[in-house]
C-alpha cells in the first residue's frame, strides 16, 4: 500500500521529507522506495519543463544511455508545452509536482486540491501522458495536499538524496552530493529549473548528470525512472 493511499482512519501523520530524516527506520520505508526492486536508483528532476536547462539535462540523459522521471510544475508545462512534450516523447517518466510551485501548508483545503488537479490537467494535455506520481514542493504536505493526492490516485514520492542544486554549487560539488552513499533503493532529486531556486541557472545540473551515472554504475547500481 502507497504512502497517499492509506484510508484515512489508518493512515500515518503526513509525509514530508524532513520527517523521513528524522530515523532510521522511517527513512528506509519513505514514499516511492519500494517502487525500486533490485539494485537499481532513480534519476529524478523537479521545477522543470525550463528551456534554459532542461534540453541540457535531457541531452545528457541520453548520452548517459538513461532514463528519468521528472516532477513538472503545471505553470512551466503550460508555458512551454513544446519542450514538455520532448520530455515525454525521448522516454523519461512524467511525474507532477503541482500547478504553482506552492509550499502547501500556505494553502486551504481546497486551493491545495485544486492546485493538484490543475497541475494533473496541464502536464496531462501537454505531455499526451497522465501522471501517476506526485511529489510535493519542498516536500512538504498540507494534511490537504495529502488527501487530494490519494483522492487523484496519485502515488506519493519523495527522495533519499539530493545534490542541493537549488544552490550556486559547481558540477562536482552536485555530483558529489547527489551520489554520497547513493545504494540500490535510492532516489536522487535533481532540478531542471532554477525558477524557484537562489541560484542563477540550472547549467551545472546538466554537467553534473555524467558524474552522477558513472558513480551509479560503479557501484553496480542501474539508474531508472522511479517507475522503472
Amino acid at each position: 500500500m502507497t504512502a497517499c493511499c492509506a484510508p484515512a482512519s489508518s493512515a500515518p501523520p503526513v509525509p514530508s521529507f524532513l520527517q523521513f530524516r528524522e530515523t532510521e527506520e522511517l527513512w528506509r520505508r519513505f514514499p516511492g522506495r519500494e517502487r525500486l526492486d533490485g539494485d537499481r536508483v532513480a534519476l529524478t528532476f523537479d521545477d522543470g519543463p525550463d528551456p534554459d536547462a532542461t534540453p541540457a539535462v535531457l541531452d545528457a540523459l541520453e548520452s548517459a544511455g538513461v532514463r528519468a522521471t521528472f516532477f513538472m510544475v503545471g505553470e512551466q508545462a503550460f508555458e512551454h508545452r513544446a519542450l514538455a512534450r520532448e520530455v515525454a516523447d525521448r522516454g523519461h517518466e512524467i511525474a507532477l509536482h503541482g500547478f504553482e510551485h506552492r509550499e502547501h501548508s500556505e494553502l486551504s483545503g481546497r486551493a491545495a486540491r485544486d492546485d493538484l488537479a490543475r497541475g494533473l490537467g496541464t502536464i496531462e494535455v501537454a505531455t499526451g501522458r497522465r501522471p501517476a506520481l506526485y511529489r510535493p514542493p519542498y516536500g512538504r504536505f498540507s494534511e490537504d495536499s495529502y488527501a487530494a493526492c490519494r483522492d487523484l490516485r496519485l502515488e506519493a514520492v519523495l527522495w533519499s538524496a539530493w545534490g542541493m542544486d537549488w544552490e550556486p554549487l559547481p558540477a562536482e560539488r552536485i555530483a558529489e552530493l547527489a551520489t554520497r552513499g547513493l545504494a540500490a533503493g535510492s532516489i536522487v532529486v535533481l532540478h531542471d529549473s532554477a525558477r524557484y531556486a537562489p541560484r542563477a541557472d540550472a547549467r551545472a545540473t546538466a554537467e553534473a548528470v555524467p558524474s552522477v551515472v558513472q558513480a551509479a554504475r560503479a557501484a553496480g547500481l542501474e539508474v531508472v525512472p522511479v517507475g522503472g
